[in-house]
């Protein structure tokens, strides 16, 4: 039985951290399945003309609403810049390391809608097994 996919969306202006006292901004999107229930991407749209995309747990991007956490390649924190909220996320690769800002408000109801497509909790239940093993036996 095949399931739809529903998928959340959101663009927005990342803005990446060159100094304390300079920053570009970056487009990018968030983006969250029902086919992928534990894992977010978010797509960067670099002058490169080749996008980005960095895949983590759902669960960590809602951590790091509230409170620091992650560790190794992906860290997120909540924070003030001025009198704006927004979500630090510091990724790290072979290729080298950024820091990037995002509006809290942004991010939080992003979340709030992939948490309305798969509730936390019911992941596995989002998950077609099935026919992800008919898939692999095919």
């Amino acid at each position: 039985m095949d399931r739809p996919v529903s998928v959340v969306e959101h663009e927005l202006e990342l803005n990446l951290v060159l100094s304390p006292e300079h920053s570009v901004p970056v487009p990018a999107r968030l983006t969250y399945g029902s086919h992928d229930p534990y894992a977010v991407y978010i797509t960067f749209h670099l002058d490169t003309g080749s996008p980005v995309t960095w895949v983590f747990a759902r669960e960590l991007l809602v951590e790091g609403t509230f409170r620091p956490c992650g560790q190794g390649d992906v860290r997120i924190w909540p924070t003030r810049s001025g009198r704006r909220s927004v979500l630090c996320m510091a990724l790290s690769s072979p290729a080298g390391d950024a820091l990037l800002e995002a509006p809290l408000p942004v991010v939080a109801a992003w979340l709030e809608r992939a948490h309305r497509l798969v509730p936390p909790g019911s992941e596995l239940a989002a998950l077609d097994m099935d026919g992800s093993l008919a898939e692999l036996l095919a």
